[in-house]
């Protein structure tokens, strides 16, 4: 195992991740990045349980910030202010070899912005892209004065920072790709998603707003699905945390879904699955991967769908469209996410229609977008963190 780049002197890698997937990214990083320095390095940092099993000890517990919604983000911004503040006192007195933000921008920007101002020899990479394709474009020329490097989930966000004069960035790989055998169907499950009625998974959210705000109109949308004449056995995956929320929910849904629990019986439902009805994110790429056409929606509070309405700048928010180039999946936000429209649209998935037809043959084309050779997204980030290290002023 090759030894430290540095002479065998220990480096000192500060990390912040705030919520629980940059948590992962972070944790999958430090464990290649232990084995390329021959174990010389130390790690401090922010993170949770993932984190602390590759030896970690957080600043603090991750979930003081488990904040969504603008609404509740103003009622707790001096807690939040404070932690900045906090966070960046931490990491100029480790005087760490490199500062590793993961996702998070709101947070881990202002953090970064701060050590920059005060000790611009401590090179930062940003592991994950804030969606500067999307919305507030400008903050990919802001981060060059205090970004080094921008380690991209998704294979269009390089040419994004090009052509928006951004720091560099490169595509180092979305951690999907290393979970497709999880999420495609066995021969079994393929006899299962081709079967009658064919399984409809709904999917209102990660977060308790997510669930308050898509709960009641998903379970109209269903309702005129079923009342048009559509069969279908419906399961909605959910999270032990969001159970009570998602119970509460479907009680007045004159369509009953199976609820099933956890990450595990998540990718089972995927597997089985015919067709999805999903609140946009991160699940619509993971749904794409794995070969279930959908209908995608979203819901925000009044404040919030304000402030989003005004920002966007891409004519489609949903990842798997992004990723693809086209606009496969239909998406119906705020004022267009209707039981009628949402009805209609699942009526068409459901079915062998050009609309199903047409997201099958786009997701097929995604393995070969989203490629990364042979190396997993964390071994090509770690190599960057490396290669970094080894043109830093501090490198000695």
């Amino acid at each position: 195992m090759p030894g430290p780049a540095n002479g065998g002197v220990a480096r000192k890698i500060f990390l912040i991740a705030t919520e629980e997937s940059g948590d992962r990214l972070g944790a999958h990083l430090m464990k290649v990045l232990r084995q390329r320095l021959g174990g010389a390095v130390r790690f401090e940092g922010v993170g949770g349980l993932s984190m602390a099993r590759e030896g970690l000890k957080s600043l603090f517990p991750i979930e003081e910030l488990s904040i969504i919604g603008f609404s509740a983000v103003v009622k707790q911004l001096p807690k939040v202010l404070r932690l900045i503040r906090q966070t960046a006192a931490a990491v100029l007195r480790a005087g760490p070899d490199i500062l590793i933000i993961i996702d998070s921008p709101d947070f881990t920007h202002r953090v970064a912005r701060r050590v920059r101002a005060r000790d611009a020899t401590i090179p930062i990479i940003d592991y994950v892209s804030p969606s500067v394709w999307a919305w507030r474009s400008s903050r990919a020329r802001a981060m060059r004065t205090y970004v080094d490097h921008v380690l991209a989930l998704l294979p269009f966000e390089p040419e994004a920072y090009r052509r928006l004069h951004g720091p560099p960035c490169t595509y180092v790989g979305h951690p999907l790709i290393e979970q497709l055998g999880s999420l495609r169907p066995g021969p079994e499950d393929q006899g299962r998603r081709n079967g009658i009625p064919p399984v409809l998974v709904v999917l209102p959210g990660s977060r308790r707003s997510e669930i308050r705000h898509h709960m009641a109109i998903f379970g109209d949308a269903l309702e005129r699905l079923q009342a048009q004449g559509n069969a279908f056995e419906l399961i909605l995956p959910t999270m032990l945390h969001l159970l009570e929320g998602v119970r509460e929910g479907v009680k007045t849904w004159k369509v009953a879904p199976q609820i099933v629990v956890g990450e595990q019986e998540r990718r089972t439902a995927f597997r089985i699955a015919s067709a999805a009805l999903a609140k946009s994110g991160t699940v619509t790429l993971e749904l794409a991967l794995a070969g279930v056409p959908m209908v995608a929606a979203y819901r925000a509070g009044a404040v919030e769908a304000w402030f989003v309405q005004r920002a966007i700048t891409v004519q489609s928010v949903i990842l798997a469209n992004l990723v693809v180039g086209e606009n496969v999946v239909p998406e119906f936000i705020q004022d267009a996410c209707t039981a009628d429209n949402l009805a209609g649209a699942l009526g068409e998935v459901l079915s062998d229609s050009p609309m199903r037809q047409r997201q099958l043959a786009a997701f097929a084309r995604m393995d070969g977008i989203m490629s990364t050779g042979n190396h997993p997204p964390s071994v090509r980030a770690a190599d960057i963190v490396l290669a970094t290290l080894r043109k830093s002023r501090r490198a000695g």
